[in-house]
């Protein structure tokens, strides 16, 4: 099968996956400061760790993957005096909608967790981070010392003297280096606020997902990721703090892993610059199967341009896909009775898929191989209009499986319409229709078998005669 390769950030190459615990995966992921809806640059991370979820599930990996809700910040305080209800209520309120956003595009949730539930531990990190004599106290506020950490700038690659002079923080002169991060803030009035050996206050950004990766994933946990945008200050601040805290030889976290941004218009999707696309309102122009293909379009470290004509391509895509696969079934369907599948048709892509996906999750190049098999379905389908089809089912069946898993298994796309209850009954009643005029045919009633079909017509659904089957749609489909 060969081994899995994944690009760490930190080393900045590709090596080979070694677990920290030989059968198990450890994963944690910055997730949402949910004060308004997700947008589709949120969404690509979130589709991003649901494949790197199923793939590891695939070789055989249990795994354990914890993602965290920043469910108190500036942000959050703003939004909650806006619309005039509590911090809790707006976090709530927000993530609902993410998490339900997510499942909609097929995503298996992640084990979340909380900031505002685990503020004695957070407490209690930086109260050693002060006692080592890494971070320092000024009015209320506590602030880790970069320079006391030698390898801070290690994750981007700069100096601290490289991030100094090209810093843009706020002016504090109570910091000893421009670059000293907040551990803890004082509480200013009228906000949310926990008690602390410092006074009241609440924690700074970086700390929290220190808190928690380490609390529930424990120290050089194998994969820690997040956007590009998140590499400097957050991702660097965290090895910093966590390392230090730690006080030993081991590391934070084996593998970094960064998925590039989704562009609009050539600029970073983000709420701050009011350049975005809620995934809310996509939703309700696409089907969510085409969003996530859209998303797994290009491998995940590359940049993604967003554009509805990429979308209208992807559904195009999808529906070849998802064709292809009527026909294979409609064909399958016409035989008494169905051969064992001919795997060594379908082995080389299911090879050749494997080593896409084990090359640091290339979806791209995994969907390039399914598109391959779908090519080949249809290539089949023409041969069996000449040949009859039970010389090419056994092959048909195998290459249907192998699409099967690597579209819907491995990249969570359905490869059928995910139907409401209705139509769900409505196609149940059209496969027993076309059974019985099938049966009609063979019985040469072929007058009665003619007025199903016109009678199905005058009331809008179209029947479909090929020598692989017959297909239905509604009109106008």
């Amino acid at each position: 099968m060969g081994e899995l390769r994944i690009y760490n950030t930190l080393t900045r190459r590709e090596e080979v996956f070694v677990p920290r615990e030989p059968g198990k995966v450890s994963m944690y992921a910055c997730g949402l400061t949910p004060q308004a809806p997700a947008h589709v640059g949120h969404m690509r991370g979130v589709i991003v760790m649901d494949i790197v979820q199923r793939w590891f599930e695939q070789l055989g990996y249990e795994v354990n993957f914890v993602q965290n809700f920043t469910d108190i910040d500036d942000k959050i305080i703003r939004r909650a005096q806006e619309e005039g209800i509590s911090t809790q209520e707006v976090a709530e309120k927000y993530s609902r909608m993410y998490i339900e956003d997510a499942q909609a595009l097929g995503v298996r949730l992640p084990r979340f967790v909380k900031v505002t539930e685990h503020m004695n531990d957070i407490i209690e990190m930086v109260q050693r981070l002060v006692e080592y004599g890494y971070a320092y106290v000024v009015d209320g506020d506590v602030y880790f010392s970069v320079e006391r950490f030698p390898e801070y700038g290690k994750l981007s690659g700069r100096s601290i003297d490289e991030m100094r002079a090209g810093a843009r923080v706020e002016v504090d002169e109570r910091k000893r280096n421009p670059l000293d991060f907040a551990l803890w803030k004082a509480a200013k009035p009228g906000e949310p606020a926990w008690d602390s050996p410092w006074g009241p206050g609440r924690p700074g950004w970086h700390i929290e997902c220190t808190t928690l990766s380490l609390k529930y994933l424990g120290a050089a946990f194998d994969i820690h990721a997040g956007g590009m945008d998140l590499i400097f200050p957050h991702h660097e601040n965290e090895i910093a703090q966590s390392e230090a805290y730690l006080r030993c030889e081991m590391p934070f976290v084996r593998y970094w892993l960064h998925w590039g941004p989704v562009r609009l218009k050539e600029q970073k999707m983000s709420k701050s610059t009011g350049v975005f696309v809620p995934i809310r309102e996509l939703r309700q122009q696409y089907e969510p199967a085409v969003i996530r293909l859209f998303l797994l379009s290009v491998a995940y470290r590359t940049p993604l341009e967003f554009s509805y004509e990429r979308l209208e391509e992807a559904g195009a895509a999808l529906e070849r896909m998802r064709t292809a696969v009527q026909r294979a079934r409609a064909l399958l369907r016409t035989l008494p009775q169905l051969p064992e599948p001919e795997e060594v048709v379908a082995q080389p892509y299911r090879e050749q898929f494997r080593e896409a996906m084990n090359s640091d999750f290339n979806t791209a190049q995994a969907l390039a191989i399914a598109f391959e098999v779908v090519r080949e379905i249809n290539q089949r389908l023409s041969d069996a209009e000449g040949t009859g089809g039970l010389q090419t089912a056994g092959a048909l069946l195998a290459l249907l499986n192998a699409l099967q898993w690597m579209v819907e298994t491995v990249l969570g796309v359905p490869l059928e319409i995910r139907a409401a209850p209705e139509m769900e009954l409505l196609n149940q009643l059209m496969e027993r229709v076309i059974d019985w005029r099938q049966q009609l045919r063979a019985r040469k009633i072929f007058d009665l078998a003619d007025r199903i079909r016109d009678d199905l017509k005058s009331l809008g659904i179209l029947l479909e005669d090929s020598p692989q089957g017959t297909l239905w749609r509604l009109k106008g489909d």
